[in-house]
């Protein structure tokens, strides 16, 4: 049994830095010592789902133990943490959309905590069995997960960079070369340049788009988007409603609208705005995953656009993390800078404060 401090959710808005306990591992299971979590506005969320929840999805560390059925991984072994566990197996899986796996899947399993879980009894608070976060629960000292939700780090690359990969930086990247195949010498419009948009610019980038423009309302996160890949920016206002003032600007840069327009904003008003920003034919994509109900104006439909809203950019994670570790080894993806502060796990509140500021590119708790 294992001793470690963990941050806990009691489902109900609050949480506290408490110490937990692990049993060793078991079957396919791997007892991960974190060494850095990435801080999201998910997990923020996840205080408010209804149940304890040992907190974190964003992760990356190095083997402890592993169960006797683990194949691929050994002690000593660095990896980064991936929340979206394939069976490999199932329809979806096989289908090649393993971050929709039936039998693993949070999307499944609901509110994203439960799929591809080790043991539940396997960590306990006060001798109560305690839910982990997205199967990971990174916001702790040590996590106990499945071996299919470890991907190994095979390059030179500082941990709280690493951790970042796991969701942010593939969803915006993934967004961009998985799910919109932009082509090179397109024109791509982000909406919003916190974290997910910073990896959908430079995806962007990456995918060789001759023209991106971003949009904020931070003439700062504006700067910052230009260190990442951003052509031109737009700066916005909250009283631009729809932010239609913008797209005129758009369309004036790209003369018939923008071949893409990704939203990275979370801000439920703001879900069909890139619909505006396209021009006929061309696609627009929901990154920052809105849930709640919104109303369209059907004619930003005209004609022939495509909208899409996909999940985690459609990652591989076996392939995708690989790719996105040699691209920051050849300097292409950046990740060290986007690091803008680090804490230490019992100063979680003071990050969720600077994040919910806008204070930071991206905010990691290190161990």
């Amino acid at each position: 049994m294992l001793t470690s401090k963990a941050a806990i959710t009691d489902g109900k808005g609050n949480f506290s830095i408490q110490q937990i306990n692990s049993e060793d591992p078991q079957g396919d299971e791997v007892l991960v010592q974190m060494k850095a979590a990435g801080i999201c506005h998910t997990d923020w969320d996840s205080q408010s789902w209804g149940k304890p929840l040992i907190m974190g999805h964003e992760g990356a560390g190095v083997v402890k133990k592993v169960g006797p059925h683990v194949s691929a991984l050994k002690e000593g072994d660095a990896v980064i943490l991936n929340w979206a566990v394939p069976c490999y197996e199932c329809f979806q899986c096989q289908e090649g959309n393993q971050h929709l796996c039936e039998v693993n899947s949070a999307v499944v399993a609901g509110n994203g905590v439960s799929g591809g879980h080790a043991r539940l009894e396997a960590s306990t608070l006060n001798g109560v069995p305690v839910e982990r976060a997205f199967s990971l629960g990174t916001m702790s000292e040590y996590a106990l997960v499945r071996e299919s939700a470890c991907v190994k780090i095979v390059v030179d690359i500082p941990f709280p960079s690493a951790a970042i990969i796991s969701c942010g930086v593939m969803t915006g990247y993934g967004s961009v070369v998985n799910v919109a195949k932009v082509k090179a010498g397109s024109s791509v419009v982000v909406l919003g340049t916190g974290g997910v948009g910073l990896n959908v610019i430079q995806g962007a980038r990456i995918a060789g788009a001759a023209k991106i423009i971003a949009i904020d309302i931070s003439n700062g996160r504006l700067e910052m988007a230009k260190q990442y890949g951003a052509t031109h920016t737009i700066l916005s206002s909250k009283e631009d409603t729809g932010l239609l003032e913008a797209a005129i600007q758009v369309k004036v840069l790209t003369e018939r609208g923008a071949d893409y327009a990704f939203e990275c904003t979370a801000i439920p008003s703001l879900g069909a705005a890139p619909l505006a920003m396209i021009r006929n034919a061309g696609v627009a994509v929901q990154v920052s995953g809105i849930e709640q109900e919104i109303k369209i104006d059907m004619r930003l439909f005209e004609w022939d656009k495509v909208y899409i809203n996909p999940l985690y950019g459609r990652t591989r994670p076996q392939l995708d993390f690989k790719i996105l570790q040699e691209l920051y080894a050849s300097g292409q993806l950046l990740l060290d800078n986007m690091v803008t502060q680090t804490y230490p796990l019992d100063q979680l509140g003071n990050a969720f404060s600077d994040m919910h500021k806008g204070r930071n590119a991206k905010g990691v708790i290190t161990f």
